[in-house]
């Protein structure tokens, strides 16, 4: 028995969802026990950073640092979560070669051909096709509809269909597209934070404390490296990641007029 589209986005969401929620939560524990390590490792027994650790640099950074770490990863555990979901949804060929058999298929007559065609792509593009297939076959020697009525019922399923394929590829883009502003603007906190320290050391009476005016630089200059790294990555891998679901609903809206047209031919 076969599983309905509407039935497995649902299933997809509530993994997606799922997923969501326990990488943030991870990313976040793991950003803080990568911080406490850092700690451990690049500090000497004064609770100074040892000369030319840079672990030890970077936990200076303060109390900001293990949160942008958390941020970090989480981008960059959702950029490979969604480089191999569109991986998969690609397919195992090529969308134009397919929607060419699949129109061929259909101009001969030959709709189970077309179907067995988008089986073998497995991809969402094929699975929105053989949706808007199983249509045209149903509708292809109805004699209840008008040529008009059976046009509208093909190009209504490609649209159903889209509508529950694609929303899955778009799953969790949200936290990169957050990551890009969100990073940025807690890095800016820990900066201050961090600025606000070193002036502290330069008011104080007297010749300023060194090592409290270091601290305070470090402390701002890492969460800067850290949360504009993060940004531009989740950026980057937002931009490519639109571009290419874009690639696939081009696709589906070239298939779907497609299949319209070989009908309106094929039924003169």
């Amino acid at each position: 028995m076969s599983t309905s589209p509407a039935a497995k986005s649902t299933v997809q969401a509530k993994q997606n969802d799922t997923f969501a929620s326990i990488a943030i939560i991870v990313c976040m524990i793991v950003g803080l026990i990568v911080y406490i390590i850092f700690g451990k490792v690049g500090l000497d027994a004064e609770g100074h950073p040892k000369p030319g650790n840079f672990l030890g640099i970077i936990y200076m950074g303060g109390f900001i640092v293990p949160l942008l770490m958390g941020l970090f990863l989480l981008t960059v555990v959702v950029s490979i979560e969604r480089f191999l979901t569109l991986g998969k949804a690609a397919g195992a060929g090529n969308v134009t070669e397919l929607i060419r058999k699949v129109k061929a298929s259909l101009a001969g007559g030959n709709n189970a051909a077309a179907i067995a065609e988008c089986d073998k792509h497995k991809s969402s593009v094929s699975n929105i096709i053989r949706s808007t297939v199983e249509k045209y076959s149903a509708v292809e020697h109805d004699t209840h509809m008008d040529k008009d009525q059976k046009l509208a019922a093909i190009r209504a399923s490609t649209e159903e269909a889209t509508a529950l394929e694609l929303p899955m590829l778009e799953k969790n883009l949200v936290i990169l597209a957050t990551m890009g502003s969100v990073a940025t603007l807690i890095a800016l906190l820990g900066t201050v934070i961090g600025m606000i320290k070193a002036f502290a050391a330069l008011a104080t009476a007297g010749s300023p404390d060194p090592v409290k005016l270091a601290n305070g630089i470090s402390e701002a200059l890492i969460n800067t490296a850290l949360g504009i790294g993060t940004a531009a990555i989740a950026i980057v891998m937002y931009n490519v990641f639109t571009t290419k679901i874009d690639k696939m609903t081009y696709a589906v809206d070239e298939a779907g007029f497609s299949i319209a047209s070989t009908f309106a031919e094929k039924h003169k």
